[in-house]
């Protein structure tokens, strides 16, 4: 049974809050999906991951371009790198009964867009409402806090 973790970003924007997520999730052997719903978007993330720090490597690439990256970037809800982790942006959603096929389960969602706040909660319960355990992080003084947790 995965775990689910919603990150409300308030203090920093997706781009710098993803890769230090994404170098923990190589760093424990974990491949990745991080899915969206833009395809342009994808594309930034895609140059930003190999710009964002010169001393920082994360092996990644967009759906299409081999589905043998341990990080792959994709608007497809398709499993194509075998990965345990799927983290959810721009509004993307995934229903529990798919969510159930990973290991850990992220949704990051802009805490200035009152739609996607509005969107987590209605996930959240979804969720929560399905059994699987969750945790809601929020950042606060440059950090994450948890806020919520609901056992599962």
């Amino acid at each position: 049974m995965p775990e689910v973790r919603f990150y409300h970003l308030t203090q920093s924007p997706l781009e710098h809050t993803l890769p230090g997520l994404l170098a923990k999730s190589l760093e424990r052997g974990w491949r990745v999906i991080v899915q969206g719903g833009d395809e342009a978007r994808l594309a930034f993330l895609d140059t930003h991951l190999w710009t964002y720090d010169d001393n920082s490597f994360l092996p990644h690439g967009l759906e299409g371009e081999g589905a043998a990256q341990p990080i792959l970037l994709t608007a497809s809800e398709e499993n194509s790198n075998d990965a345990g982790v799927l983290m959810l942006i721009d509004g993307a959603r995934a229903m529990p009964e798919r969510m159930v096929a990973f290991d850990l389960v992220t949704v990051f969602f802009d805490g200035a867009d009152q739609g996607a706040v509005a969107t987590a909660r209605q996930d959240w319960k979804a969720v929560t409402d399905a059994g699987l355990p969750a945790v809601y992080w929020a950042q606060e003084n440059g950090s994450w806090v948890q806020k919520a947790k609901s056992g599962g």
